[in-house]
């Protein structure tokens, strides 16, 4: 019997990728609705035409419901670009009862202590989320509750976002009747599709290389060290190859995606190999030098990125890409040559139902949305406010049907 029904938007700089999934009882999902349409109104992970941005999500969204029969109300949103920042806080507590038992409720409030950081007029919280916990100054406690102590401590990921840029996503949302249930950072969303708790324990980087951005997490002791998005990704890669080959955009994009490689194999009978695409001709070598200088530039961006130059020793398990661009082909071993790091491409996991499409890095995002709103329900910090009734989105309808005359 179903329990209750998760949806989930990835607004891409490519594509726009809506996934409907029920969860039972026990948590398990099952994917019963995929839309999936090329994305127009944004760049880089930001809004630059809310009409055009507005038609695609609309589009997405009835292709999933068509394919269920289900009509969704709210969705959990993902979010990147280069706005988006990170730091790491602490928060303290005293636990003041008489049996000094740490309980729920004070993991909210030390929580609550730690969110109390100055930000600025322009900006949101977007995630608080705890490290780990410390009792009485004994540092690495993973659920405090139960235990005595006079001090409970708490060190947390904070993940903020430009307010505007927040807004401007919510409100192409909203304006099609759907409530935003959570806003949620897509390099963390993919890590639920792609990365194990063993690499998340010893120390793992994940490159979500998407169209418009590369979205970089470390995890580390289970749970989020580092976040940073790279305004440079398959995009990049695309432009580069229509200015160096003289080809128009579409056209490289579609060599890209069929002759593209990073290691190719230069024998004699391929080294002056010709390629084409809708009438198009050009040098196979030259199509994948040109991937290959973009593609290592990037790797090397996604290490300055850390805080620390010393990543052998924070990330053991090295590095895990995913997002469309990580489909090019030699990406691993291309990583592990220049990184000198263990290097795989991370697909995500079949989930039951429809979701054979969703099998492939490009679409990692749009499986981790899903997952963790199963995992995350109700611990939201961004919602948007429902007054949430049939009313409600009766009206958000006849705002819609005006707002496309």
């Amino acid at each position: 019997m179903k329990e209750r029904t998760i949806a989930s938007i990835d607004v891409g700089t490519t594509k726009v990728c809506t996934t409907i999934a029920d969860v039972n009882g026990s948590g398990a999902l099952q994917v019963v609705g995929v839309g999936i349409v090329p994305s127009v109104g944004l760049h880089k992970g930001l809004v630059v035409n809310i009409s055009e941005a507005r038609e695609s999500i609309r589009e997405s969204v009835k292709k999933a419901e068509q394919a269920c029969n289900y009509k969704i109300d709210s969705a959990y949103i993902g979010v990147t670009g280069r706005h988006v920042a990170s730091s790491n806080n602490r928060g303290v507590v005293a636990i003041t009862r008489n049996d000094r038992i740490v309980r729920p409720d004070d993991l909210r409030r030390v929580l609550a202590s730690a969110q109390s950081i100055k930000v600025p007029n322009d900006r949101k919280l977007l995630h608080v989320i705890p490290r780990s916990y410390g009792v009485d100054g004994q540092a690495g406690v993973e659920n405090p509750v139960g235990l005595s102590a006079f001090r409970l401590d708490v060190e947390t990921h904070v993940i903020t976002a430009a307010e505007t840029s927040l807004r401007n996503l919510v409100k192409c949302v909203r304006s099609i009747g759907i409530d935003t249930e959570d806003l949620v950072l897509e390099p963390l969303a993919s890590s639920e599709a792609v990365l194990t708790p063993d690499e998340k324990q010893v120390g793992v980087i994940l490159a979500d290389i998407g169209g418009g951005t590369t979205d970089v997490a470390v995890f580390k002791d289970g749970s989020i060290w580092h976040t940073s998005i790279l305004p440079v990704a398959g995009y990049q890669l695309t432009r580069d190859i229509s200015i160096g080959l003289g080809l128009p955009f579409d056209v490289a994009e579609e060599m890209k995606k069929r002759y593209g490689s990073v290691i190719p194999v230069y024998e004699k009978k391929t080294e002056s190999k010709a390629i084409s695409q809708d009438g198009h001709g050009a040098s196979y070598q030259d199509l994948c030098d040109i991937i290959r200088a973009r593609v290592e530039e990037i790797m090397k961006l996604i290490l300055l990125e850390l805080p620390t130059s010393e990543y052998e020793t924070l990330v053991p398990a090295g590095l895990v890409f995913t997002g469309g661009s990580s489909n090019l082909a030699g990406m691993a071993t291309m990583g592990r040559d220049l990184l000198q790091l263990p290097v795989r491409v991370g697909t995500p996991a079949s989930l039951p139902g429809i979701s054979d499409s969703l099998c492939d890095p490009a679409y990692a995002t749009s499986v981790g949305l899903v997952l963790w709103g199963a995992r995350n329900s109700g611990r939201q910090i961004w919602r948007s406010r429902r007054f949430g009734t049939a009313l409600r989105r009766l009206a958000l309808r006849i705002t819609d049907v005006f707002a496309r005359k």
